[in-house]
């Protein structure tokens, strides 16, 4: 695929950008070697206020930043501005706690002194992708940059303009040449950069595919992966609910980032004494949506990302169709240019076709009737993956329930599941393993070193 910049609303490709050659990225694997040896050694507190200048310049440039997320992959204009200082607030959040996070440990062993300290590993490889261009790059980058590892940036093809603001953004933030490096090779050239030995880690954020094929060849050269995977989401509304609330965030949930998120709902459940509300309810909000521009104020909807996804969309609410779900709403792919998709909900899809099992990554809702609340948490879990989950619900014992039984890295009640700095973030079964963000996510590249002094 060229690295190439492709205006979702209309299909033109605006810019491409030459991969880099052999001896481009030998070059810069060398220079990453070179920097952290140098970024090891750095204080924390030097770290500290590179970091924070890098969150000030998020702050301050966040509407161009967001312009060229919008160009790029087509989010609306106002979720772009907003990941942009998301950004901003997460490395401003690793600038202040990271010292802390990675002070030694006393250990009380007696008369030995004992203690642990948290080291730096070196190169780490973040392959990421375009649908949260700033956002899932810096939640990788700023707790490995802040506990003295470097960065290279392996971002998706279609969002090379991002992949270099962000490069140059650290540079500007007074980080030293080589301590954050975009790459733009192919997919060949992600498998050497795994089994070069001066590689020490691995992140990736993509499909389960993809984790499958790094997690296998990170394993075959016995180095740490992290890898945060698809996910498709439960949205459990219970009887004691506020429906209208529930129904509101319901639609935004599934309508983030143009619906093409991990942790965007996709399946939504609700027992058989409501379900005829919530699903009225829901159809009618979704048709109110506005699909428009993603540049302008009002949109709530925007072009896909890529045609291949619109394409791929589209032919999962075919087959869903075909084996018997209901179309209560959308479902035809737009005539024209662009990578349009309507706001569409499927209903009741059977067991084994693609909108019961698999993540449709896009702006289609699936409902879901149970008979009742175990069933609801049976349905819920009722899936390969286990990203997030949320559940609607003011009954603490149902609360309880759902929070001890649900199968999934995050759980949010009344409201819906997004990622923040200050918690872990991650998933289990397929959707992948290791945490992001937090002080999880920073010790996850780090060396946790035992240290025992044995007293003369």
């Amino acid at each position: 695929m060229p690295f190439a910049t492709v205006d979702p609303r209309t299909g033109q490709t605006l810019s491409t950008q030459t991969p880099h050659s052999q001896e481009d990225v030998e070059a810069r694997l060398m220079r990453a070697e070179d920097t952290f040896r140098v970024l090891r050694g750095t204080p924390v507190a030097q770290r500290a206020r590179w970091m924070e200048r890098a969150g000030e310049l998020l702050e301050a440039e966040a509407e161009h930043f967001g312009r060229l997320m919008t160009r790029e992959m087509g989010k609306p204009l106002g979720a772009a501005r907003a990941e942009a200082q998301k950004c901003a607030a997460t490395c401003r959040y690793y600038a202040t706690h990271a010292e802390r996070f990675l002070a030694d440990e006393p250990v009380d062993l007696g008369e030995d002194t004992g203690w642990v300290r948290h080291e730096p590993l070196g190169p780490v490889l973040a392959i990421m992708p375009w649908n949260f261009p700033f956002w899932q790059v810096v939640r990788f980058a700023a707790p490995a940059l802040m506990a003295g590892n470097v960065g290279l940036l392996k971002h998706a093809p279609s969002v090379p303009g991002c992949a270099l603001a962000l490069e140059d953004l650290f540079l500007r933030a007074g980080f030293p040449e080589g301590a954050f490096q975009t790459l733009f090779v192919e997919v060949d050239g992600v498998r050497r950069l795994i089994e070069d030995p001066r590689v020490k880690a691995v992140t990736l954020t993509g499909s389960e595919g993809a984790g499958r094929d790094v997690g296998a060849r990170a394993g075959g050269q016995l180095k740490k992966v992290v890898l945060e995977l698809g996910g498709s989401d439960p949205f459990v509304v219970l009887p004691s609910a506020d429906l209208d609330a529930a129904v509101e965030t319901a639609v935004k949930a599934r309508l983030l980032n143009n619906g093409q998120s991990c942790i965007a709902a996709k399946r939504f459940i609700a027992p058989a004494a409501i379900y005829p509300e919530f699903e009225r309810r829901f159809v009618e909000r979704m048709r109110r949506v506005v699909v428009g521009d993603p540049s302008a104020p009002d949109t709530e909807l925007g072009p896909l990302a890529l045609a291949h996804i619109r394409d791929g969309l589209h032919d999962q609410v075919a087959r869903s169709v075909a084996a018997g779900a209901r179309l209560l709403l959308g479902g035809e792919k737009p005539e024209g240019p662009g990578f349009w998709y309507p706001p569409t909900v499927l209903a009741q899809p059977p067991p084994g076709s693609p909108a019961h099992r698999e993540e449709l990554f896009g702006p289609v809702a699936v409902l879901f009737q149970a008979r009742d609340t175990e069933d609801a948490l049976r349905l819920a879990n009722d899936t390969p993956y286990g990203l997030g989950a949320s559940v609607w619900t003011r009954d603490g014992a149902e609360q309880r329930r759902f929070i001890e039984g649900l199968e999934t890295g995050t759980v949010a009640l009344n409201g819906m599941v997004a990622s923040d700095p200050r918690l872990p973030f991650g998933g289990v079964k397929h959707s992948g393993h290791g945490r992001e963000l937090a002080r999880h996510g920073l010790l996850e590249f780090v060396n946790v070193k035992t240290v025992r002094v044995t007293a003369a």
